[in-house]
């Protein structure tokens, strides 16, 4: 992977290395107390054009354009609130989606499946392991923003969310994001409220640069893309890990999300 990943900055192939135990500790205490963690230039620039060069002539032709008015959860009903809850409020996402089964054996799809990845992103949480999806379609995705589009706010599936971004715009594209806003115990519905009423003080904005990992609490993070603004679309990869084996999208989710479901 060393034409791919800059592994002398970022030594993920050594785990018995002191460079390795420093760069994990480094990521650790980020996610602690930022809320997530970023490692710029991961991917070499060279790879990291390449990718995109794979990837934008079937983002314009067989990428599925996910547009819909949304929660933050992703569900109609949520315990325990009303329908009128502000929490509930409705937001509106546009972006274009490339799923796993689309993407072949680029770069990204390369690096989800490399056992080293998934150990070193599972030493910075803290965690024994983390296991790669089996879903066909949802495993790896890689999403596109063009102008006045965005992913708008919301939790993930997953605790952890991880993504490459492979492409900035020329404006906009930042990831806005609420750390710890809820927790397993307490969904802290009004934070939810506040929050969307634009009124939480304690949401921060990260620019990322081309080529970055990042890594953030996406369970309990809400977060959103600004939209993007220019003729130059956001290009980002997602990669999804979970705690447990075996973890796939229902037909349901599928095709919610994608438009299709994947024929077994």
């Amino acid at each position: 992977m060393i034409h791919l990943i800059d592994l002398k900055k970022y030594p993920i192939d050594c785990p018995e290395s002191a460079g390795y135990a420093e760069l994990v500790e480094s990521c650790k205490a980020r996610l602690l107390q930022e809320g997530m963690f970023d490692l710029p230039g991961f991917l070499l620039a060279d790879v990291t054009k390449a990718s995109v060069k794979a990837i934008q002539p079937a983002m314009k032709t067989d990428s599925y354009r996910h547009a819909r008015s949304h929660n933050v959860y992703f569900r109609d009903k949520v315990d325990g609130l009303s329908a009128g809850h502000p929490a509930l409020r409705k937001v509106e996402t546009v972006n274009h989606t490339l799923c796993a089964d689309q993407l072949g054996q680029n770069t990204v799809v390369q690096l989800y499946d490399w056992v080293p990845f998934a150990a070193f992103l599972a030493a910075t949480m803290g965690k024994p392991k983390i296991h790669r999806m089996d879903d066909p379609m949802a495993r790896v995705n890689v999403q596109a923003s063009y102008a006045g589009e965005a992913l708008n706010w919301h939790f993930d599936r997953s605790e952890f969310t991880t993504t490459i971004l492979l492409q900035a715009p020329e404006e906009g594209g930042e990831l806005e994001y609420r750390k710890d806003l809820r927790s397993a115990d307490e969904p802290n519905y009004e934070g939810v409220a506040e929050l969307l009423r634009g009124t939480d003080p304690f949401v921060k904005r990260s620019k990322l640069s081309e080529g970055a990992l990042n890594v953030f609490q996406g369970v309990n993070t809400l977060h959103r893309v600004v939209p993007v603004k220019g003729d130059k679309e956001r290009l980002v990869a997602i990669f999804a890990f979970f705690d447990r084996p075996g973890v796939t999208m229902t037909t349901q989710e599928q095709v919610g999300f994608y438009g299709r479901a994947f024929a077994v």
